[in-house]
């Protein structure tokens, strides 16, 4: 097994991040720093910083969030996501953030190339949402936020919006290919509404389907 794939598969960081700690000459082969591309062999010892590694069995698992929970691991007094999973998957990371008045579908994963393909910019991977607005929104805004996109102060949003049912103008699904922070309450908050409800359904390839609120299940 190549070497960065071997330190991104014993820690969960991506191969890229694998490659920056071998550049630095933070990992070693039995004693010596690495050549570019070198493999490890079966008997071989590799350190990071000293520590020897060993693989990590893979893990990913869909995690529906509920609402009222932070999406780390030190949630600074309020509860967290971790508090609604055995410790036997406390290592996984999310992939990701949903908000702490957010809910639906997080990923968690020691994968670190699972993550990096998921979380790249470049990737676009689709996201999809069902959100609550305060107030109906006006037929102009819609226009605005489909057409030429709500310029934020991290650039422009456009959303794709589709009503989630005929005549209600407060319930829409959202479908977009960026993650920005909060970037959906940000979008309706600069045209004067407030997200109620936000719920994620979709994250590229992956559904929430009919999970339950607080629970989870594992995935390949």
């Amino acid at each position: 097994m190549r070497i960065n794939k071997f330190v991104a598969a014993s820690t969960g960081m991506s191969r890229r991040a694998a490659d920056t700690c071998i550049a630095s000459g933070r990992v070693l082969i039995n004693g010596h720093e690495p050549a570019f591309g070198e493999t490890v062999q079966s008997g071989d010892t590799v350190t990071l910083d000293g520590q020897t590694l060993r693989p990590l069995h893979t893990q990913t698992i869909l995690f529906n969030k509920p609402e009222g929970y932070v999406t780390s691991r030190d949630g600074q007094g309020a509860a967290t996501i971790y508090d609604l999973l055995p410790k036997t998957l406390h290592h996984l990371k999310p992939v990701g953030r949903l908000d702490k008045a957010s809910s639906g579908l997080l990923l968690l994963t020691n994968d670190g190339d699972l993550a990096q393909t998921l979380t790249h910019p470049s990737n676009r991977k689709l996201k999809i949402y069902e959100i609550a607005l305060n107030a109906p929104l006006a037929p102009l805004h819609r226009q605005m936020i489909s057409d030429m996109g709500i310029q934020l102060e991290d650039g422009p949003s456009k959303l794709q919006l589709d009503r989630l049912q005929e005549g209600n103008d407060t319930a829409w699904r959202i479908t977009m290919h960026e993650g920005r922070n909060r970037q959906i309450r940000r979008t309706f908050a600069a045209l004067g509404y407030d997200v109620t409800r936000l719920h994620r359904t979709h994250f590229g390839t992956y559904s929430l389907g009919d999970l339950t609120s607080g629970t989870y299940t594992k995935v390949s």
